[in-house]
């Protein structure tokens, strides 16, 4: 058809950038920390520990060790994360076999820890810099009358409220 047709013309679609999907909220729900003041401490421990295997030498006992470390603390990071970053979690973390590992698997198995947790606290904080703007943009609104206390727009209002 002709392009310069009236029927054929496509409005563009306007995206509020204020509103948010389902999807998106069901995704920031659904990925919540329930404890984060507890992922950051172990993660900040499981760092340590990682530039520790690093610079020291490991007899078998101490690889043992760090192992059971390292077990318990997948443990206690699992029991603050919402099922679906547990699973998450679960995939990637693949335990180890029965005897000491070696050095090398120590430093692997922890730096894979220690870059998700890095990521996970990296999601955390962008999330929280979404919504701290997203209040912002609302409470500007809200000073230039735009939006009325019960979140309508200021012109459907009748009266002056005391």
């Amino acid at each position: 058809m002709d392009p310069n047709s009236e029927e054929e013309t496509q409005q563009p679609e306007v995206l509020d950038s204020n509103s948010h999907t389902e999807d998106s909220t069901e995704l920031e729900i659904s990925e919540a920390v329930e404890h984060p003041a507890k992922v950051m401490r172990v993660g900040t421990m499981m760092k340590q520990l990682l530039e520790e295997v690093r610079s020291a030498t490991l007899d078998e006992a101490s690889r043992g060790r760090l192992k059971e470390i390292f077990d318990t603390s997948v443990e206690e990071i699992g029991s603050t994360l919402t099922e679906d970053l547990r699973e998450e979690l679960d995939r990637l973390v693949i335990p180890f076999d029965e005897e000491a590992p070696s050095a090398a698997e120590l430093q692997i198995a922890h730096a894979q820890l220690v870059g998700w947790l890095e990521g996970l606290v990296q999601g955390i904080q962008a999330t929280l810099f979404a919504q701290q703007m997203a209040a912002q943009q609302q409470l500007a609104g809200m000073r230039r009358g735009e939006i009325g206390p019960a979140g309508s727009a200021s012109g459907d209002q009748h009266g002056n409220y005391l």
